[in-house]
């Protein structure tokens, strides 16, 4: 009835099946990504189709031989399934088949556990895979079952298996409270960022989609760029000056993809607050995916999920290099304001679009105003010329300064309050010439 449970290993055997007559083409080519992406070795694929999955092994009595002689000819010790499988079809299926099994969540859960390199990002996927095994621990050894009553067969009175849960109980609280203290920290930030009212521009999609080859061109950064699923994992983030809206702060979160487990999206919570807090999000997207639709629907959903759905969203069409006559540009709607951005990352191509789309966005409406400056107001002008923003300026009467401004008005009222100048004090020429 007990059974050790096999070692891991790389060369793997893919399962996929086609529930209730769905095609999902796409899905196969992504699951086999995602499992290129771990460092398996995929040495044959099972397919087939079923109404619905078989409660005690997924797949039926039929599909159970195939895999059996697969497993055998191929000599493998992994068998991959690109589906969620409960934990007694786990254990059923390494039991038949005598080799690791692992369902789609445990493949993505490892990914991560692969690319975390930062503090935090090591406690948010222990703490997801902590979950994911609490409930797959498997009787492997006849020592973790209670030994029966009796005079001289009496236990102690815990098995080995409850001491495991009981034990993994106490690391997934010690986490849980790691995090809080990680979330508090990250709260701090932002409302540091707030009150200096700095922007906050988030850049999220699906996995793949380009997000840190966009964020690298953008912000001059080296975050690690590969063509692999989940390439980054850890969130950075980077402050950028932009003209016309002074100081931003950049950042590149994880990739999503689909069907991502509920635990990746509790754990990474804190990180993913980033986006839900965001003032706008560059939902980048792979312009030449065949699946453009279905992959921007998924990041919605999990927008949804973590409370970003409200935040402002600037759909950014990356990889048009690898589209037919397609150039760099802006869509606008029916006002006029940027809702898509087309560009290339690859090639920095289109980046200045961008960024001018981004700040005519966050910034608002521009002012554009003449004001009287006094003569001990001399740090503010020079402010203003610092920030690029004085379109002429004339000597006045009495020592000031006459200035033309334009500049957005978030950047104006972040100068002002850096500066200790209240709206009052800054006196507009048509204040000076209502009073004459």
């Amino acid at each position: 009835m007990f059974f050790d449970r096999p070692d891991s290993g790389e060369l793997a055997v893919l399962v996929h099946l086609e529930l209730g007559g769905s095609s999902e083409a796409n899905d196969l080519r992504e699951f086999e990504e995602l499992v290129l992406s771990a460092g398996g070795d995929p040495v044959a694929l099972l397919g087939g189709s079923r109404r619905a999955p078989r409660p005690s092994t997924f797949v039926g009595s039929g599909k159970l031989e195939e895999l059996e002689q697969l497993v055998r000819q191929t000599e493998a010790q992994l068998v991959i399934f690109n589906h969620v499988l409960s934990p007694t079809q786990e254990r059923n299926l390494e039991q038949a088949l005598c080799c690791r099994v692992l369902d789609r969540t445990g493949l993505i859960l490892d990914i991560f556990a692969q690319r975390a390199r930062t503090h935090e990002g090591k406690l948010q996927v222990e703490l997801a895979q902590l979950h994911h095994v609490m409930t797959r621990l498997v009787r492997g050894w006849t020592h973790l079952e209670r030994q029966k009553g009796g005079i001289g067969l009496r236990g102690p009175g815990e098995t080995q298996l409850e001491t495991d849960r009981r034990l993994i109980r106490a690391r997934v609280n010690h986490l849980g409270k790691r995090l809080e203290k990680v979330r508090k920290q990250r709260d701090l930030g932002r409302r540091s960022r707030q009150r200096s009212e700095v922007p906050t521009i988030s850049l999220t999609g699906y996995t793949n989609a380009g997000k840190s080859t966009l964020f690298n061109g953008l912000t001059q950064a080296s975050v690690l760029v590969e063509d692999k699923l989940f390439a980054t994992l850890d969130p950075t983030m980077r402050r950028l000056q932009l003209s016309g809206l002074g100081p931003t702060v950049f950042a590149d979160t994880v990739g999503f993809v689909n069907h991502l487990p509920h635990q990746l999206v509790d754990a990474f919570r804190a990180t993913l607050e980033e986006a839900a807090n965001a003032d706008l999000l560059l939902h980048v997207i792979d312009a030449a995916s065949e699946n453009r639709a279905e992959n921007m629907a998924c990041v919605d959903e999990v927008l949804e999920q973590i409370g970003a759905a409200e935040v402002p969203v600037l759909k950014v069409y990356n990889k048009i290099d690898l589209l037919i006559d397609h150039s760099p540009r802006v869509d606008r709607d029916a006002d006029g304001k940027p809702v898509a951005v087309w560009l290339s990352a690859q090639q920095n191509a289109g980046l200045e679009l961008l960024l001018g789309a981004v700040v005519e966005l966050i910034g608002g409406e521009l002012v554009a105003d003449t004001y009287y400056l006094k003569p001990e107001q001399g740090r503010l002008r020079a402010r203003f010329h610092q920030l690029d923003s004085v379109l002429s300026e004339r000597p006045a009467g009495d020592g000031g300064t006459i200035m033309e401004i334009r500049m957005s008005a978030l950047e104006l009222r972040r100068l002002l309050k850096h500066e200790g100048v209240s709206d009052a004090q800054l006196i507009s020429a048509a204040q000076i010439a209502a009073s004459m």
